[in-house]
């Protein structure tokens, strides 16, 4: 019971640890008070938005390593985030380590149903804070190179699926640019 007392309070307190930092970078956020058990109806833990972009977030922290998120609540935050009008995005945060974002669409599934994200995963492949609040962009190792990388047609492709998959664009103007 202790165990699972101080997980709940870590839990929390990281969840306030995002919003302070989401809201220091100029995002207007709320910790929604009654996620997890505390209500009948599903929220996620943080709402944010810059007046542009709107997010609903499922916060998790590990000490270790992977974190995991049952199917059941990856769909009742992207079914919030619809109905809401915003984008679904999960944050992992492991210990020592910052905050990384990932669409629930970009987690590994496993067999079982559950989501999984490894500590790896999330530093290799997660959208850090920086980039994730706009202070920075991600540059891969052929942009910088600038030779033997992606040709442009190939990154407009690539530009307008995420586009579609982020919901910027709708999959009809999606098919008549391609």
């Amino acid at each position: 019971m202790t165990t699972t007392v101080s997980a709940n309070r870590k839990g929390d307190r990281r969840e306030r640890e995002l919003v302070n930092a989401l809201d220091d970078a100029g995002f207007a956020v709320m910790r929604a008070p009654a996620s997890g058990a505390a209500t009948e109806r599903e929220l996620p833990d943080v709402l944010a938005g810059d007046g542009e972009t709107f997010y609903a977030i499922e916060a998790k922290s590990s000490a270790g390593d992977p974190i995991y998120l049952t199917g059941e609540e990856v769909e009742a935050l992207l079914f919030f985030a619809r109905n809401f009008g915003a984008k679904a995005r999960i944050a992992v945060r492991f210990d020592r380590e910052d905050w990384y974002f990932f669409h629930p669409g970009d987690l590994y599934t496993t067999d079982a149903g559950s989501y999984r994200v490894k500590k790896e995963k999330a530093l290799a492949d997660g959208t850090d804070f920086p980039e994730f609040v706009g202070e920075t962009e991600k540059v891969t190792l052929s942009e910088v190179g600038g030779g033997g990388g992606i040709d442009r047609e190939t990154e407009e492709r690539r530009e307008i699926l995420e586009a579609v998959r982020d919901g910027h664009m709708p999959v009809e103007d999606a098919i008549d640019v391609l």
